[in-house]
């Protein structure tokens, strides 16, 4: 098949395994900067929101999604918020079976319009439901280092 042919079927393709080693940094830029530095020093959640469309971002963005507004506003968020969908997790990411099944969640806060992708904890994988309400559970002050792992997990309240 040329480059220039149309692939029709997966089984068409060319692919072979292997690992690139890459290494790179991600910059979380001016926004998530403030966020996660609200995280480490304060174990709190700040979003910004849009004037226009009234709704608040969790995590903080700089420009509104839907009328491009640019977001000054700043606000405080819950920590808490309802399980909007989740998977129990069985295998590492080499496919190895893991000591303890874990719960990942997307988790909207409470009074928002996003949320957080993140570990249950404090919880059977089997009593996990859409729409159960949680709260954040943080490192202790002193091991905060101003990331997303800050947060240990979400667990039922």
């Amino acid at each position: 098949m040329s480059l220039l042919e149309r692939v029709i079927h997966p089984d068409q393709t060319k692919l072979w395994y292997g690992e690139i080693p890459i290494q790179s940094r991600y910059t979380v830029g001016i926004a998530g900067e403030r966020f996660f530095r609200e995280i480490k020093e304060n174990g709190r959640f700040w979003g910004t929101r849009c004037p226009s469309c009234d709704l608040i971002y969790v995590p903080p963005r700089l420009y509104c999604e839907r009328c491009f507004a640019h977001l000054e506003e700043w606000v405080e968020v819950p920590t808490t918020g309802r399980v909007h969908t989740f998977t129990v997790v069985h295998l590492d990411l080499d496919g190895n079976l893991l000591p303890e099944p874990q719960v990942l969640a997307f988790v909207q806060l409470d009074g928002t319009d996003g949320g957080l992708v993140h570990y249950l904890g404090e919880v059977d994988p089997d009593e996990v439901c859409i729409g159960m309400c949680v709260e954040a559970v943080f490192k202790d002050a002193g091991e905060r280092r101003g990331s997303i792992t800050d947060i240990l997990y979400f667990r039922p309240i």
